[in-house]
């Protein structure tokens, strides 16, 4: 199971736009796809999917359900765990309660390809929580210069903590190809003389009228697009995620987990 983290710096890029819709693409790829809702401040990843949700996190934390209970299939193929307000709930899960939540997290392994994580924007300790225990980053950007310059603060806070951290970046709605190059290259080059960092471009989704329209009516602009547009746009992400190299951590994903969630609890405590 390959585990990314979808964030960003600032709010309002498409974040979770991006997280449901390069899902549902590496779905259509053959891939078994969980995401999960981790946006502690705004948990609307079931809205963005077009698909209510009956249970959340919160009912797990509470020990109303179990998370297997409360997987809901969503578009597209893929499933999906809604966040409702259990994230800040699940943040501060110890003791018994936090391994029985792990232990269940786990046995979704052997069934999914792809877990993501949709993440909350900025730098709080929930999304260093998922970022630092993730397989790898997947940091939407928009090219406005204050997108960039959050999207540099979140990269620069990752790395501290994790400095061989995998971070591949989305530059969403850009005018093309060379728009996304352009934009890129500069943070690339600033990550590289204040960080000495090296991102990875995971590739862009141009601005598109058709992706407003399908967001309007709850439906994930892949499935409305196709390979048209900026459907074409994700598709050609998942590609790339899909046949980029990557290597599994000496340290497993569940154990480094245990550890992001302990690391979060002693910041707050």
């Amino acid at each position: 199971m390959r585990s990314i983290a979808v964030t960003s710096g600032k709010g309002g890029v498409g974040k979770t736009n991006i997280s449901s819709n390069l899902a549902i693409a590496l779905a259509q790829q053959g891939h078994r796809v969980v995401v999960m809702d981790a946006d502690l401040g705004l948990a609307n990843l079931d809205v963005v999917l077009g698909t209510r949700a009956a249970c959340t996190l919160q009912h797990v934390c509470s020990g109303e359900k179990r998370l297997r209970e409360i997987l809901t299939n969503g578009p597209g193929g893929i499933r999906f765990i809604a966040g409702g307000s259990g994230v800040q709930e699940l943040i501060n899960l110890t003791g018994n309660e936090l391994e029985q939540f792990l232990a269940e997290l786990a046995e979704l392994e052997s069934e999914t390809d792809f877990l993501i994580f949709d993440t909350g924007a900025g730098v709080d300790e929930s999304v260093m929580t998922f970022a630092l225990a993730a397989d790898e980053v997947l940091l939407v950007t928009t090219p406005d210069p204050a997108s960039i310059t959050d999207a540099y603060a979140t990269a620069k806070l990752i790395f501290a903590n994790k400095p061989s951290a995998l971070i591949r970046v989305v530059l969403n709605m850009v005018a093309d190809e060379a728009h996304a190059q352009s934009v890129f290259a500069r943070l690339q080059a600033i990550a590289r003389q204040f960080l000495g960092k090296k991102l990875h471009l995971a590739g862009y989704v141009r601005q598109d009228p058709n992706v407003v329209q399908a967001i309007r009516r709850r439906e994930p602009f892949v499935l409305a697009l196709g390979n048209r547009g900026a459907g074409s746009d994700i598709l050609r992400i998942a590609a790339a995620i899909t046949g980029a190299e990557w290597e599994p951590e000496p340290v497993g994903f569940f154990d480094r987990l245990r550890l992001a969630f302990g690391g979060a609890r002693k910041k707050t405590a």
